[in-house]
């Protein structure tokens, strides 16, 4: 049974020897040899991490209808395949010789404390990965609507491609914290608009709520999104990941700063009063206390290392109660969800389902193909009168209809893979008690979270959090073969 485990989250494939033995890579030495002489590729990783960093700086202030974030991602996917290419393929580094670095030591002594550590570039979860954009590609040449579906995979490529560059250049564990801190406060700015949306007021740009529910008059802040699920959505990782800075950064300016997050990241997400934000929320934080005892359970006394997971439980489950029976509009629309088709946007989300289901069933094996714009050209043929959808509101129904029964099981086994890798991971890091540790907690919390929520909902394929998506992923990739204990220089302190 273990060693079939084993082969299916391909533990034991040798990815190491993967790219030596590739015979691309000897047709590419020239490429290399172009790379040792150029000085913007000999900081190739660096540049990637600052184009990363673009992304989460500025994806909740740009709108989808403007091309600024598609730009970016295409840099990033020009420069993620231009630094594949000439990279040289032992290390999956920069491709600095050793006479490289002697002949300019500063230059090298930046180097070394920023770039990653040399690790493969390729894991179980970019082989998936990479599995999964073929059946997409099968998929969008069989689809009924080629050109829409065509648009899609363009889209879906964009966004794989981002995750490999950023599995890359997170490898450096300075890199790692400082793209997580760029997002970070990108989250805080978005929250403290929402909660100014709350004292000042906003206008609904949409019917959010039944108009006959006791909240029809409630301000629902959607900050720079324009949509209180979406920023539901965005903001999820932004609550567990301010957690895991409490315990990451070291000085207590930022630890206050990092307090200060989770009270405003959570207290915005509240006010979305979005019903499957919620469910995220709740889904992360309650994996993220389990992972923290579970963290600390080795160093504790007999009574807390049996007791400790049932009074986490107890406790997040507890407090989640008692803010539903205190809280009059979180108890309304807390107990919407139990209402069924009584409440006008679970019935209109069931009527959605029904009708998806049947496009499953007509295209059982492939599916319609990739994307948004393929959906939008097929559901009208099989929607309810009066349910327009733009989308499936699940992820699950989304990937079963856009790739079919291949494509959803591809995507459940990137799930294992992801997951198994990430607990692989979090035991060697335990052991050591690397600080990193709790950044992977926080991106093991928040892809489950993510997965709560997008079994209701399908913001997960805006940009705005589809790029958070794929940065759990590539957060997780990047501790591949993980060394039991860090070198004392990758050390996490905030100047």
């Amino acid at each position: 049974m273990n060693s079939f485990w084993q082969t299916l989250t391909l533990s034991t494939v040798p990815f190491y020897q993967w790219r030596s033995a590739s015979f691309l890579h000897r047709l590419l030495k020239p490429l290399r040899r172009w790379r040792s002489s150029s000085f913007m590729l000999e900081w190739g990783d660096l540049v990637g991490a600052v184009l990363v960093s673009l992304v989460f700086a500025i994806a909740p202030f740009v709108s989808d209808s403007k091309d600024t974030l598609g730009i970016l991602l295409i840099a990033c996917a020009g420069f993620w395949l231009l630094l594949t290419l000439s990279d040289e393929p032992e290390t999956g580094s920069d491709g600095q010789t050793g006479s490289d670095q002697d002949r300019d030591q500063s230059f090298a002594a930046v180097v070394r404390r920023l770039s990653p550590v040399p690790l493969p570039l390729t894991t179980p979860i970019h082989l998936i990965v990479l599995i999964y954009w073929g059946i997409s590609v099968v998929a969008t040449g069989l689809s009924p609507v080629k050109r829409a579906a065509l648009v899609g995979l363009g889209k879906l490529t964009l966004y794989l491609i981002l995750f490999a560059l950023m599995a890359r250049v997170l490898r450096s564990p300075r890199v790692r914290s400082v793209v997580i801190t760029v997002y970070l406060l990108a989250a805080l700015a978005v929250s403290a608009y929402g909660l100014q949306q709350w004292f000042s007021g906003a206008a609904a740009l949409a019917t959010w709520v039944d108009p006959e529910s006791p909240l029809a008059k409630t301000t629902r802040v959607y900050s720079y999104l324009g949509n209180p699920n979406l920023l539901a959505a965005y903001l999820v990782p932004a609550i567990t990941f301010s957690v895991a800075a409490i315990f990451v950064w070291q000085r207590w300016l930022p630890k206050l700063l990092a307090l200060l997050m989770v009270v405003v990241n959570g207290a915005c997400l509240i006010l979305t009063f979005s019903r499957g934000g919620w469910i995220g929320m709740v889904v992360s934080i309650f994996v993220l206390a389990l992972l923290l005892v579970q963290w600390w359970n080795i160093s504790l006394p007999k009574f807390w290392r049996v007791w400790s997971v049932p009074i986490a439980m107890g406790t997040v489950a507890g407090v989640v109660v008692l803010a539903v029976l205190v809280l009059p509009p979180l108890r309304d629309r807390a107990s919407s969800i139990f209402l069924g088709r009584g409440d006008s946007s679970n019935n209109y989300r069931i009527n959605v389902w029904y009708s998806v289901i049947d496009m499953i069933k007509a295209r059982p094996i492939l599916g319609i193909g990739p994307g948004n714009v393929a959906f939008n050209q097929i559901y009208p043929i099989y929607q309810r009168p009066r349910f327009s959808a733009l989308s499936a509101y699940s992820v699950i129904l989304e990937v079963a209809a856009e790739t079919g029964i291949i494509g959803l099981t591809c995507f459940i086994w990137l799930l294992l893979v992801t997951f198994n890798l990430a607990w692989d991971q979090f035991q060697k890091l335990r052991q050591a008690r690397s600080r990193q540790g709790f950044w992977l907690m926080a991106a093991i919390a928040t892809l489950i979270g993510m997965l709560g929520h997008g079994m209701f909902d399908t913001v997960l394929y805006r940009p705005q959090v589809n790029t958070l998506w794929w940065l759990m992923f590539a957060l997780i990739a990047s501790y591949y073969s993980q060394p039991a204990k860090e070198p004392d220089h990758y050390t996490d302190e905030w100047a």
